[in-house]
């Protein structure tokens, strides 16, 4: 009887035990959730603010257009050649500073990338893109800025660490065996590792723990895979997505 007794309590005390372990799980999912919902939308709004940013730029070249076009017809029928050439020059290199040079087909992920390109190389960071996304792209394209505005953002960060004759991006969007491919390269110092997994060199690491965690999260939601990988000077991160044509 009383072996009975121990053995009856020991199997309540150890489904109670399994219970309060799910129980703290599922509330330490929950709240992991919420912050990422938190950074989630602080990363949107970031975004978002870039976005307004480089098309205020825009409007504001526009709005100034026909005094462009006024006084380069009066330099012209002035003979002031020299100086509408110069005048020229200028407005080249103005509006080099906000125009869209990556059309990825996606007008979302044109935004992003034209948003964090454009901050990039006013950080002196050399850049090789290339961009197009393919059709059949299974994820909304509010999770596809998601894992664009994460990836870049690491990326643009790693660089700024780094003198700027050091600083260099590489960007692959597009279509690989079937699937949407995705790959990040930048330079990169010293990086760190815990059980495998990478970790924040930065002294506030929490959002960037749940930036690598969105993405990891997004890939594995569609039954993709992600590769991070780092050499000398050199950080790497790639992914893909299949498509559903």
């Amino acid at each position: 009887m009383k072996i009975f007794i121990i053995i009856s309590l020991i199997f309540v005390l150890s489904a109670a035990a399994v219970i309060a372990f799910f129980a703290v799980r599922h509330a330490v999912y929950n709240m992991v959730d919420r912050r990422i919902e938190r950074f989630q939308s602080e990363l949107i709004e970031k975004q978002v603010r870039e976005i307004q940013n480089m098309y205020r730029q825009v409007r504001g070249w526009r709005h100034d257009y026909r005094n462009h076009i006024q006084n380069m017809k009066i330099q012209l029928s002035s003979g002031n050649y020299r100086e509408l050439g110069e005048y020229l020059d200028e407005l080249a290199d103005d509006l080099d500073t906000v125009d869209t040079v990556i059309k990825t087909g996606n007008v979302m992920a044109d935004a992003i990338l034209n948003s964090k390109l454009n901050i990039a190389e006013k950080l002196n960071i050399r850049l090789n893109v290339k961009a197009n996304v393919p059709a059949g792209l299974p994820i909304s394209d509010v999770e596809l800025c998601s894992l664009l505005g994460n990836m870049l953002d690491n990326a643009v960060e790693a660089c700024t660490a780094l003198p700027k004759e050091k600083r260099f991006m590489r960007v692959y969007i597009g279509r690989l065996k079937g699937q949407f491919y995705l790959s990040v390269q930048n330079s990169a110092g010293a990086v760190r590792k815990e059980r495998g997994a990478y970790l924040s060199t930065k002294d506030n690491n929490r959002k960037h723990g749940y930036g690598l965690f969105r993405i990891d999260r997004v890939v594995k939601k569609y039954g993709g895979y992600v590769n991070r990988q780092n050499e000398e000077g050199v950080f790497a991160t790639e992914l893909m997505v299949p498509l559903t044509n």
